[in-house]
């Protein structure tokens, strides 16, 4: 049985539970966020600061770390902060989810419910693969990146890292999302989208810079 602890506990991290629930051989030990002062006992499960991680990784060295924040850039900042080592992490998939035996998903990410996941695809660590998405043969997502419920990614699309693809948007073949980008909600990225930008629309054309 794999102990796990979620840092973060607030909607995402609801999910993420659920996540645990459902995958046999694993148990959520506790939910550790800065919202609480200290440390203390809910329901058979831990909760307390996130710098109580510490004390927990002492009594037992073995348990699993994921994060249950939606923010790309905090996680990135606590995954500086915290130091521990990249084994620490563990990756979460559903049992729904169909994942292609040559794709390769990195420590820390976490796949939801239905997602598709197809030939020779890369996603890096601590990436969020939400509900629904598909991600097609080739297509190659950094560390960070969070693809929203019911996204569609086609072949050989590349992510950057941190980059967020929101909720129901299209990105078609070959095309580039670059780092620490957001595509909006029911966006169609038909063109290379740089980084640091917010793009929206059919197509989809970039609105304003993004501050890192």
């Amino acid at each position: 049985m794999k102990k796990v602890v979620i840092l973060g506990d607030s909607g995402h991290s609801k999910v993420i539970s659920d996540l645990i629930y459902s995958t046999e051989g694993m148990l959520l030990t506790a939910k550790l966020d800065d919202r609480y002062n200290e440390a203390f006992v809910r329901e058979g499960v831990t909760k307390g600061p996130i710098r109580y991680l510490r004390q927990l990784l002492q009594e037992e060295p073995d348990i699993c770390v994921v994060f249950g924040i939606g923010s790309n850039t905090v996680r990135k900042k606590l995954v500086k902060e915290l130091g521990l080592p990249r084994t620490s992490f563990i990756t979460l998939i559903h049992p729904t989810a169909v994942i292609s035996p040559s794709a390769v998903i990195g420590l820390g990410t976490v796949v939801m419910p239905r997602v598709v996941v197809n030939a020779d695809s890369t996603i890096g660590d601590h990436a969020i693969l939400n509900t629904g998405s598909i991600i097609e043969h080739d297509c190659k997502i950094a560390d960070y990146a969070h693809i929203s419920p019911q996204a569609i990614l086609a072949g050989g699309v590349e992510v950057g890292e941190g980059a967020h693809v929101g909720a129901g948007a299209s990105v078609i073949p070959l095309k580039t999302v670059g780092e620490w980008s957001t595509i909006g909600a029911g966006a169609a990225v038909v063109y290379n989208i740089p980084g640091n930008v917010t793009a929206v629309g059919v197509p989809a054309k970039e609105i304003r810079k993004e501050g890192i």
